[in-house]
C-alpha cells in the first residue's frame, strides 16, 4: 500500500451513518436525506462465517465484477473469524477477509455492509491509499449494485458531506 489515508476515519464514520439508518429503517422506512426523499433500505445479515463465505464467493463469480476487476475477482478470498471484536480486515498477503463472528461480540461485523468494504479492499488491491480514490469507486459500485442504488446514493451523499472526495 502506498500513500497516506487521510480520509479513513471519514469513511468508517459515513458508513456508521448508513449503517444507523439501515438499522433504524422500521422507525424511519424514509429519510430526508441530501435534498431528496429515499426510502431506506436493508443490508443482508449473516449467521455464520459460512454463510459470509458464500455471499463472497457469489459476489466474486458475478459477471459485471470479473469484468470490472478481472485479475482481483480470480483471486478467491478466504473468510476467517477474527479473534477480536472491534474490527473487520482484510489481509492483502493470504486474501483473507477477518471478520469477527457472533461469539466474540461481532454481530456488527456480520453483514453485509462491512463484507462489502472489505471485498472492496479485495478487489482493489494494493495499489491504492487504503481508502483512497479506487477504493471509494468500487465500494460505491458494490453498495450500489448489491445493496441498492439507495445505499449508494445515501453513502455517497455522506462521503461528499464529510469531505471524502468521489468520483
Amino acid at each position: 500500500m502506498s500513500g497516506r489515508d487521510r480520509h479513513r476515519q471519514r469513511v468508517y464514520d459515513a458508513e456508521a451513518t448508513l449503517t444507523r439508518m439501515i438499522d433504524r429503517r422500521h422507525d424511519f422506512p424514509v429519510a430526508h436525506a441530501f435534498g431528496s426523499r429515499v426510502v431506506v433500505p436493508e443490508d443482508r445479515k449473516f449467521g455464520d462465517l459460512d454463510s459470509v463465505q458464500r455471499y463472497v464467493d457469489a459476489v466474486l463469480a458475478l459477471e459485471w465484477v470479473r469484468r470490472a476487476a478481472p485479475d482481483r475477482a480470480a483471486l478467491p478470498v478466504t473468510v476467517r473469524a477474527r479473534a477480536g471484536a472491534t474490527m473487520a480486515e482484510y489481509e492483502f498477503a493470504t486474501h483473507t477477509i477477518a471478520v469477527p463472528p457472533h461469539r466474540v461480540g461481532g454481530r456488527w461485523a456480520m453483514r453485509e455492509l462491512v463484507v462489502l468494504h472489505e471485498l472492496a479492499h479485495h478487489l482493489v488491491g494494493d495499489r491504492d491509499v487504503p481508502h483512497g480514490p479506487a477504493f471509494l469507486a468500487r465500494l460505491l459500485e458494490l453498495v450500489e449494485e448489491l445493496v441498492g442504488f439507495e445505499a449508494g446514493f445515501l453513502l455517497r451523499s455522506t462521503f461528499l458531506d464529510s469531505g471524502v472526495p468521489v468520483g
